[in-house]
């Protein structure tokens, strides 16, 4: 398994000019190459063909492009390289749906890093104070540079750097992204997993999770960081656009994003950790976020939670850990009872299910994760067990268990927090 360990870099001055002088080099090749790939007809073979053809042009180009010789053979050939995968990404976009045009050349504020492919550089872990290290870099400028980096996790055992990704981001700050390859372990098979070390979870606005054990994890509390954001942008408008003042601002607004991100991913990396090492599989709802984020009613809401980036993480460690992640079809999973299965409409603003016609009440999300485990449950195929049956229907209607039933088509009346709302509203 791959992956990519990012780490903060501590360049001094003159280093940063160089790592700038190196990453403006690449973006000039990059575009070139792209310019020579428009220039050669699809006849001449595939794209990796073509894209090959160019980057084979490169030890000409040294000889009167004499920067290039200043900057390491490996980082030259993946900046070329480089546009044989945005061409491939852009076609996957473009198969699911997505209006997609071609590539375009790199602007000094696009293009943000450079990649040491195999060889080029060196960490000394052991360099420095504890949590830091030495980061050794072959050809910055023509020059071999020893650049600090803070280890604020250790590198696992038995592992190997295959590739470091030099990158700075949009508030001057630079990392280091070590791509490691690490042994996958084996997922246990299904029919091994016990249905007690499974878990349901339901995604929702008012808490961030709710799993079928009767956790409710509560969302982060970003409201001061809207805040400073909020004032931060709007000294940036009143600053003349692209002035040192103006630029000094967007530095600042980008700290904000920096910081606000930062905080998101730490939380949503450390519950998927969570989640990924407590239980064997993990059932999520696959849910439609682009749709959701066309909904003006929420779309802020749902865009900060970052639904789908938490389950790609979430992914990410149960591959790590070997744990089953699996989407169930979200559909009904509010409205349907877990215990007897009659659907019941409630408006958003209702947090209890009360089913009329089993009579179970509890917590509208808790209900949801119930519904999302056993569908979880179903689809990977793991079997109940005697002390995890759901309990036997007391539905009264037309239809059998575990079917929708006429009662879904209304709003009963009789739910104790229907009238309860009710009420206070007429208060």
């Amino acid at each position: 398994m791959d992956y990519a360990l990012k780490y903060r870099l501590f360049p001094d001055s003159q280093q940063r000019e160089q790592l700038d002088w190196v990453r403006d080099t690449v973006r000039q090749l990059y575009n070139h190459a792209l310019h020579r790939f428009n220039r050669i007809p699809e006849s001449a073979g595939t794209v990796k063909q073509r894209v090959t053809q160019v980057r084979d042009e490169i030890p000409d180009l040294k000889d009167w492009w004499t920067d290039l010789n200043n900057v390491y053979s490996t980082v030259l050939q993946q900046a070329v390289e480089q546009i044989a995968t945005n061409i491939e990404n852009l076609g996957k976009l473009k198969q699911n749906g997505f209006d997609v045009g071609s590539l375009n050349w790199k602007a000094p504020h696009e293009y943000r890093s450079f990649t040491y492919r195999q060889r080029g550089f060196e960490l000394d872990e052991k360099s420095g104070p504890n949590g830091r290290g030495l980061l050794t870099l072959k050809k910055v400028n023509g020059d071999t540079i020893d650049v600090p980096i803070r280890l604020h996790r250790p590198i696992p055992d038995e592992t190997e750097v295959k590739h470091a990704t030099i990158k700075k981001d949009k508030t001057g700050a630079w990392y280091a992204c070590l791509n490691v390859e690490e042994d996958t372990p084996e997922k246990p098979a299904p029919s091994e997993i016990d249905a007690e070390d499974t878990v349901g979870l339901d995604l929702g606005i008012l808490k961030f999770v709710h799993d079928s054990d009767g956790r409710g994890i509560e969302r982060l509390d970003l409201s001061a960081d809207r805040d400073r954001l909020e004032r931060e942008q709007r000294s940036l408008s009143r600053k003349e656009h692209r002035s040192n003042n103006w630029e000094q601002q967007r530095r600042r607004v980008a700290e904000v994003h920096q910081r606000m991100s930062n905080k998101k991913d730490d939380f949503k990396h450390k519950l998927a950790a969570f989640y990924t090492r407590e239980y064997d599989a993990v059932f999520v709802e696959n849910l439609n976020v682009k749709s959701m984020l066309e909904n003006a009613g929420s779309a802020r809401n749902t865009h900060e939670v970052g639904w789908r980036d938490f389950i790609t993480i979430l992914k990410h460690h149960g591959r790590k850990r070997g744990c089953h992640v699996v989407e169930v079809d979200p559909a009904d999973t509010t409205k349907e009872c877990s215990q007897c299965g009659v659907k019941t409409e409630k408006p958003l603003w209702v947090r209890e299910h009360s089913c009329p016609s089993c009579g179970y009440t509890v917590d509208r999300d808790y209900n949801a994760a119930l519904n999302v485990w056993e569908r979880g449950l179903s689809k990977l195929g793991v079997g109940h067990s005697e002390a995890t049956t759901p309990a036997e229907t007391a539905t009264t209607v037309e239809q059998a268990q575990r079917e929708s039933v006429s009662a879904s088509c209304v709003v009963e009346p009789g739910s104790p927090c229907l009238k309860e709302a009710t009420r206070s509203v007429a208060e």
